[in-house]
């Protein structure tokens, strides 16, 4: 009979090695929580992102996010509205891979054209007879008509002698509005006579700096301090040789001076004027005409989303108290376009265009004592909910 003899196995460790690979893992662990955590510490402005997945993503609603979870867990399904339609896979593929949306005739030729991004944009509400035909553009006035210095006339102009009442309510001595003209000399038809077009509505005197003061009036007339800032931006840029197109850049750094030395400051509001006719920005209300507002959002910073959730509040109030005075909202990113309008300083922060270039100021003031109401109204209840 055959004996069996028990084989060992001897196993060697290299301590050196196996402490060497404890030290890598480690270093490497420590590196990677240090990357994270400076990723995610950084300002929004120097984060890395990619454009594409943003522009993707920032089209993708809700629902639809609900309906991708409901494919792995079809009780998400249950959360969708009842008359919620799901997306077609192919239009999605297709519209993902041409960027061609069969709901938005611009897609088609939007690229081939030259120079079309300076007046595109995307409604995110449309308020009555707002479409893309309509929408509020900027275009950049001709130097000539920067340095010429035009006639100007007030004489038209109405002043109300009605006695404002003592505000119930009051910010105690704390301004919280700051407003402000990055496109400080756009003015209006009715007061420049010799101006015809709307390429020839600036002035150094009369314009939107005007309507900034009114605005602040009202509001201070409801209790909430308010700073105007009538810095002539336009001059700067004159004075400095750089375009049209970099006031955004000019005004910059006064709203963040504004923001370093008054911290009550919450809401930025950057009044501007229109190009587009009389017949699109202008509406009766009780037998008064009034210059319609619009209001823009900067699409191309990680406070969008705050900042249009209040101007969808804004258009809301306004639609419900004086119907059809604001066109609704639009949002603008991407070449030809500054795509922040100074927007990513603040939660709160607008570019309000108050009537067009045919709008007289007398129809402005009295879209400045309806925004100062809705407004007003809306900061009150939101102090309210605060306390």
């Amino acid at each position: 009979m055959k004996s069996f003899r028990s084989q060992r196995i001897g196993i060697v460790i290299d301590a050196p090695n196996v402490l060497r690979l404890i030290v890598y893992f480690i270093v490497v662990m420590l590196i990677l929580f240090i990357c994270i955590g400076t990723l995610t510490s950084l300002k929004p402005e120097y984060r890395l992102s990619s454009s594409s997945v943003h522009n993707w993503t920032k089209k993708m609603t809700g629902e639809s996010l609900v309906h991708f979870f409901s494919y792995e867990n079809p009780y998400f399904s249950q959360a969708l509205p009842d008359d919620y339609v799901s997306p077609k896979l192919t239009s999605m593929i297709f519209e993902s891979a041409t960027n061609i949306n069969f709901d938005d005739p611009r897609s088609f030729l939007g690229r081939e054209l030259p120079y079309f991004s300076i007046y595109d944009g995307e409604i995110l509400v449309a308020g009555e007879g707002t479409d893309y035909t309509n929408m509020p553009f900027e275009s950049a006035p001709p130097i000539e008509v920067l340095l010429q210095e035009r006639e100007a006339s007030l004489e038209s102009l109405k002043e109300s002698d009605k006695p404002k009442p003592s505000p119930v309510l009051t910010t105690n001595g704390k301004n919280v509005v700051f407003l402000y003209h990055t496109h400080s000399r756009e003015s209006y038809l009715p007061h420049l006579p010799n101006a015809k077009t709307g390429d020839e509505a600036y002035h150094h005197e009369v314009n939107v700096t005007m309507v900034g003061e009114r605005l602040k009036q009202e509001l201070e007339a409801r209790g909430i301090g308010t700073v105007v800032d009538k810095t002539d931006f336009t001059q700067n840029i004159l004075s400095k040789g750089i375009h049209y197109s970099r006031s955004y850049d000019e005004s910059r750094p006064v709203i963040k001076q504004a923001i370093n030395n008054n911290k009550d400051l919450q809401y930025f509001f950057d009044i501007h004027r229109d190009w587009q006719t009389k017949d699109n920005t202008t509406v009766t209300i009780n037998e008064e005409k009034y210059a319609r507002t619009f209001f823009v959002i900067g699409g191309e910073h990680a406070k969008y989303e705050k900042n249009l959730q209040l101007a969808k509040t804004m258009h809301q109030l306004l639609d419900e108290k004086y119907p059809g005075l604001s066109r609704g909202i639009t949002t603008k990113q991407g070449q030809g376009t500054n795509g922040k309008f100074n927007q990513d300083l603040s939660e709160n922060a607008l570019v309000i265009e108050m009537g067009g270039v045919e709008n007289s100021l007398d129809e402005v003031y009295r879209t400045t004592e309806a925004l100062a109401d809705v407004f007003a109204e809306y900061y009150w209840q939101a102090e309210k909910v605060s306390q």
